[in-house]
């Protein structure tokens, strides 16, 4: 069995764990585009896209494909306007991993003349790469030796040595990432990272996890020990903060109106505009619904101008921004957070049936 703390390896083990895990990636892994290529900026562009997004959504709305058109290098990236960047984003959310691409697309062109760097320390340098997207850009781009280690990486590496504590503490994490290295071989790189991490996408699920198909289940202690389901574990959730939020429709001639974005999380979006609870209880409510970000639990409530005076007062009352765009139009919008395109979409639906 393979042990979480390094020196109780068996090199026998490692080999055994290395051999499975590649010939079970050989005969089972998915095509993605972002496989059929070693160009270091598409493999960036795919670890970025699919953090906090699934695979099936980036690939099913295509958001991989139309960046590549769009932006297909550095170059093109860089000098590229950075609304249009945000608006290819719009809809994966986290706009600050689109503005980093971007960043990190023109320190390569400046600092390295366009030629992506090939050293952990000359990665981990461009913005908005940490360990995790350096070690898949050498593995995945390079061929080199560097360890990867995400949520399914962690969830098989801790039940492999069955892991008692919880795997978000900073000293399992140094063991996870010790181990990870360790595993690594110096040849299939590429094939071993990412059969790491399908094994976690496909097979060792959180719940209830296909044991009796994975390529690995002798060497795992979890399922030895029937541990399986309790295993990873993670520190005490952190408390979700309830929040009420107040927006405003809208409309003119067939356009509705948009405000652009204040605060840094979304720097450089539009959204509805911001009601305090005060003017949205002039205002009619005409639908509501929940949106999570981050530890915040939203409660969106979307209220509507009934007549041009308001929306005046309302301009007259707010210095920032503001533009009106066509409702029949939404290609030409201005990147709009998900919250607020879905606002405007369940607007839309039962727009016939308000009155005024």
């Amino acid at each position: 069995m393979i042990s979480i703390k390094t020196e109780a390896n068996d090199a026998n083990e490692i080999a055994i764990f290395r051999e499975a895990l590649v010939s079970w990636f050989r005969r089972e892994g998915k095509t993605y585009p972002w496989r059929e290529t070693r160009d270091p900026y598409a493999v960036l562009v795919s670890e970025l896209m699919l953090q906090q997004t699934r695979i099936a959504t980036v690939l099913e709305r295509r958001y991989y494909q139309r960046w590549m058109k769009a932006f297909p290098g550095w170059q093109a990236l860089a000098q590229a306007d950075t609304d249009q960047v945000l608006k290819l984003w719009e809809g994966l959310g986290y706009y600050n991993r689109a503005r980093n691409l971007q960043k990190a697309a023109q320190v390569v062109c400046s600092d390295y003349k366009g030629t992506c760097p090939s050293t952990l320390e000359e990665i981990l340098s461009l913005p908005g790469v940490g360990r995790y997207t350096a070690g898949a850009v050498l593995s995945f781009a390079f061929e080199k030796r560097a360890p990867i280690v995400d949520g399914n990486v962690v969830r098989v590496l801790a039940r492999v040595t069955a892991i008692a504590d919880p795997v978000d503490s900073s000293s399992v994490q140094r063991d996870l990432w010790s181990l990870a290295e360790l595993l690594v071989p110096r040849e299939e790189v590429r094939e071993f990272n990412s059969g790491l991490m399908e094994l976690g996408q496909r097979v060792c699920h959180r719940r209830n996890p296909n044991c009796e198909i994975c390529p690995i289940r002798r060497q795992c202690r979890a399922r030895e020990e029937e541990l399986v389901a309790e295993i990873p574990r993670k520190s005490q959730k952190t408390k979700t903060t309830e929040l009420v939020e107040h927006v405003g429709i809208g409309e003119k001639n067939g356009h509705i109106l948009l405000t652009c974005e204040s605060g840094n999380r979304r720097r450089g979006l539009w959204r509805l505009p911001e009601l305090d609870p005060e003017s949205a209880a002039d205002l009619p409510e005409i639908l509501r619904f929940p949106y999570a970000i981050t530890r915040y639990r939203v409660d969106l409530r979307v209220h509507r101008f009934e007549n041009p005076l308001q929306m005046e007062a309302f301009q007259k009352n707010n210095s920032g921004e503001m533009g009106w765009f066509r409702l029949d139009d939404q290609t030409n919008w201005p990147a709009l957070a998900s919250p607020y395109k879905k606002a405007i979409a369940k607007f839309l639906e039962i727009s016939d049936d308000l009155v005024g």
